[in-house]
């Protein structure tokens, strides 16, 4: 997770990093083979893992809900440090910043499959999410037309994201009987639908960022 942070620098020496500040103040690199990106590509790589994991018993197969929760903690793990070394080692970079949120995607659209396909939640609530990125498409074509890129993650999309992927393993924990599978799946659905409601309220936060954006670019070239 590799969150662009802005830095000063001192006043008698323009363009040096302010002494008062760790290193991982400056601004986004173009760099790409860094420690934080590494963890966002191995967090990558454990997406297909997943879905075969949790599909299995769709295909009749065993039950690996166990090891598909391993990797939902690792990946949980890997977009926490990612984000801190980033910030450490002075590592924040623009590839970061556009693969972490698209691994985060990845692993909400692996679980929803899996989760759908096992008829652990309604066909309804992965329309509800997948139209929502469908939908989002639209805006980012309208920047790029304009000449901006993505703008970046704000807090409420990263809150959304935190509970939809808290939700899903409770979800996945509460598929069986017993207290405990009970309890699990009463709290996964509390997250679910926090989740799903910051979710749609962080798209029409970004709407309106983008709204911002072209009518400010607009008035310049005015």
């Amino acid at each position: 997770m590799t969150v662009p942070s802005t830095g000063s620098a001192a006043p008698n020496e323009p363009g040096a990093p302010d002494p008062g500040k760790p290193a991982a103040s400056s601004a986004p690199t173009d760099r790409i083979w860094t420690i934080p990106n590494a963890l966002s590509v191995l967090r990558l790589l454990g997406v297909p893992l997943f879905l075969w994991l949790i599909l299995q018993p769709v295909f009749h197969g065993p039950h690996y809900d166990g090891w598909a929760l391993l990797i939902l903690a690792i990946s949980g793990a890997t977009d926490y440090f990612d984000g801190v070394l980033a910030r450490a080692l002075g590592q924040v970079s623009k590839f970061g910043a556009l693969l972490d949120p698209a691994a985060d995607r990845l692993y909400i659209l692996a679980t929803l499959a899996g989760l759908a396909a096992r008829q652990i939640i309604p066909v309804w609530l992965v329309v509800i999410l997948v139209g929502r990125d469908l939908l989002m498409g639209i805006p980012l074509l309208i920047l790029k037309r304009h000449g901006f890129g993505p703008p970046p993650v704000h807090y409420l999309g990263k809150a959304a994201t935190f509970n939809l992927l808290y939700a899903f393993p409770l979800l996945l924990l509460g598929d069986g009987r017993g207290w405990l599978h009970d309890l699990a799946g009463s709290v996964g659905w509390a997250f679910a639908i926090w989740g799903t409601a910051l979710y749609w309220l962080a798209a029409g936060l970004y709407v309106v960022q983008v709204r911002q954006l072209v009518s400010g670019g607009s008035s310049r070239t005015q």
